[in-house]
């Protein structure tokens, strides 16, 4: 999963989207330093990429694009399960989007002394190029995965991915729709997380 869903399967506590926002960014042991709230995000956002990694759903979707991206498959899915969460956003909380994204960008403004050094120096990037509200769209995310082929290690074959996007796109949909629910399902039941309007 990607930056949006990982915030919005934090349910209301700010500390804990902190946290789920910050995951990839806090190695090993060095969640301990956090806050409990925070700490919480940050296993949570390390649950949430276990699960997603395993699932039968993410599974199927990875196969197509295997072809071209190989082991970095998963990475597109993350990144394309936000467009799907973000384009049928209503299906998911009463709360528009840009609202749900501005209050966000608030969030990390207010904190940004907890956040490591390297997310302090994105985010500026993230609010100013709306990136959270541009998986949206689908060129959103042919600007997104040609983005991070030029700062990661994600090899650039964005027209592809969005070819196999449109080709598949009501499978992949569908794919989202079943893999989300058991998500949520197990986010709420598990870790006790209270997502709103789910």
């Amino acid at each position: 999963m990607n930056y949006l869903a990982h915030i919005y399967l934090s349910g209301n506590i700010d500390e804990v989207k902190i946290g789920n926002f910050i995951g990839d960014y806090v190695k090993g042991g060095a969640f301990h330093i956090y806050p409990e709230k925070i700490k919480k995000g940050i296993l949570l956002h390390r649950f949430i990429d276990s699960f997603t990694d395993k699932n039968t759903y993410t599974l199927d979707a990875k196969i197509l694009f295997a072809p071209k991206y190989r082991k970095y498959s998963g990475i597109v899915i993350d990144i394309l399960y936000d467009h799907f969460l973000a384009s049928n956003w209503s299906r998911y909380s009463f709360e528009p989007l840009e609202v749900f994204i501005d209050n966000f960008h608030d969030l990390l403004i207010k904190n940004n002394n907890m956040l490591p050094t390297e997310v302090q120096n994105m985010v500026p990037r993230l609010i100013q190029n709306k990136r959270l509200l541009s998986y949206k769209d689908i060129e959103g995310i042919r600007s997104v995965l040609s983005t991070m082929s030029k700062f990661t290690s994600l090899p650039d074959y964005s027209d592809f991915a969005i070819d196999v996007l449109k080709d598949h796109y009501e499978f992949l949909k569908r794919n989202f729709f079943l893999f989300f629910s058991d998500i949520t399902y197990y986010i709420k039941t598990v870790h006790n997380v209270d997502i709103k309007g789910v």
